[in-house]
């Protein structure tokens, strides 16, 4: 039960060392503007590339200090004719690089770009992105101001759910992006250790690229964690700016998601075995070695196996001491409720117009079930007496046979939450894509965060069976409105 508890314990330690990052964040004052060169790996972009370069071309930065470099991996659709055409407007900024032999994956993209630009010797920085995130007017000399700085290595910015009209699923991704990354890449620029630039914002001093081999990584499907943990274990700090806001299109659905989430989980997976060896290794891995990382990363890495350990223990306790095991269950679900309002408030006080927009997924995060366990869990008479009372006046004997089988049942849920968020995505799956939205009330009663630990599950198994890593695009259709 106490390794249980762990995730818990985890998110109110990253969201306390968030509170504390308006007094260890050293931000320069003065502007910094490097030569950046801009890599955009892009397969069949046609709906958003031509949006994506001329918010760049719009950005708060000399127009002679920024150059950017589409790096086509053989599409088939209008892409080439698109960037070919944004180029001939804007000659000696724009270039198109294309890739006749495409479908290896985005990091052997971004790669072929890089040969080419380390090879010009123009850029003293690279920043690389996605095809489909905007990047706000300011977020770019926000990010290059850290480069002053020598110790700094490279700058990460703020990912921010940019679909409109957004849908119920946006609004969930809106939710958690506040909590992954305004909280959770605070906390750890406190702590000096970020776990991960994110992928549709890294900008990488020059010399931090040379140091980690001038190239991406291609062994994983985490080629940006490897890169940030690359930076760092060089000697190099990573820092997140949450005032450099780039917006993004996400999935709209649950088999959207699961395919982006599920690479994400195999790359964690991947990466946690690479750098084996840095965990709970201070003396030599600096803060990257230190306890708070590791609490960090492992909490979310094996919120699974928490989970099940969880359902495991209170069961034995049942059957070995079932006053005991209630006494712990209730002790488990009143650290639940803490944790989960002081995450929840923490959030909406961090992203207040995020807030707004997304209470409602906010507050139904764990699931209805999550929440009516909460309630059991701090006021047992709301249902041993009115809960009954209901079922009495209804001609429904509560027996004992029925109160042992809700107590069990709430005993499992944090188990059985994940087989029923993947018996959603099986049924998102197989339903036509107009009903996908039916399921909506599902995400709500089960939860996005036993979505999402089902989604780290099913990326333990595919990695175990040694399955093809793939690049799987997410679909993109400029869904991206007019944000501030």
């Amino acid at each position: 039960m106490l390794v249980g508890a762990i995730p818990l314990i985890a998110g109110c330690y990253q969201f306390l060392l968030a509170s504390f990052h308006g007094l260890r964040r050293t931000t320069p004052r003065e502007p910094f503007y490097p030569r950046v060169a801009i890599v955009i790996p892009a397969w069949n972009e046609a709906a958003v590339i031509e949006r994506t370069i001329e918010q760049l071309l719009a950005l708060e930065y000399p127009g002679d200090r920024l150059r950017v470099y589409v790096v086509d991996d053989a599409s088939t659709d209008e892409t080439p004719q698109k960037v070919l055409a944004k180029a001939e407007l804007h000659p000696g900024t724009v270039f198109h690089l294309r890739r006749e032999k495409g479908g290896e994956g985005k990091a052997h993209t971004i790669n072929h770009g890089l040969r080419i630009i380390r090879a010009e010797g123009w850029y003293e920085a690279v920043l690389v992105i996605d095809a489909d995130v905007i990047f706000t007017p300011p977020s770019l000399r926000r990010m290059t101001r850290h480069l002053a700085d020598e110790q700094v290595g490279a700058v990460t910015g703020y990912i921010k759910e940019g679909s409109r009209p957004g849908n119920w699923m946006n609004r969930f991704v809106s939710f958690e992006y506040v909590t992954a990354q305004a909280a959770a890449r605070r906390a750890q620029n406190v702590l000096g250790a970020q776990a991960c630039l994110a992928g549709g914002a890294q900008l990488l001093r020059r010399q931090s690229l040379d140091a980690v081999g001038g190239q991406i990584d291609t062994a994983t499907l985490a080629e940006d964690t490897v890169t940030t943990l690359g930076v760092q274990l060089a000697g190099k700090r990573v820092v997140f700016e949450p005032n450099a806001i780039v917006w993004a299109e996400e999935p709209r659905e649950i088999t959207g998601l699961w395919k982006q989430r599920l690479r994400w989980g195999r790359g964690n997976v991947q990466v946690t075995r690479r750098f084996r060896r840095i965990w709970l290794r201070r003396g030599s891995a600096g803060s990257l070695g230190g306890i708070g990382f590791a609490l960090i990363w492992f909490s979310v890495f094996l919120m699974p196996v928490f989970m099940l350990t969880s359902s495991g223990a209170l069961l034995g306790l049942w059957f070995l001491d079932r006053g005991t095991s209630l006494e712990v269950f209730r002790t488990l679900w009143f650290l639940n409720v803490v944790t989960y309002l002081f995450v929840t408030l923490s959030s909406f006080s961090i992203d207040p117009a995020t807030a707004r927009r997304t209470w409602r997924e906010g507050i139904f995060f764990p699931g209805l079930v999550a929440l009516l366990i909460i309630l059991y869990a701090l006021y047992p008479p709301l249902f041993e007496d009115t809960f009954a009372g209901w079922l009495r006046d209804a001609g429904i004997d509560p027996a004992d046979g029925l109160a042992t089988g809700i107590l069990l049942f709430a005993y499992v849920w944090l188990s059985a939450s994940m087989l029923a968020a993947w018996l959603l995505k099986l049924l998102d799956s197989v339903l036509p894509r107009r009903l996908r939205g039916l399921l909506a009330p599902g995400i709500y009663i089960v939860g996005y965060g036993p979505l999402l630990c089902a989604i780290t599950a099913a990326a333990y198994v595919k990695e175990a069976r040694g399955a093809e890593m793939r690049w799987d695009k997410t679909e993109k259709v400029g869904a991206v409105g007019e944000l501030t």
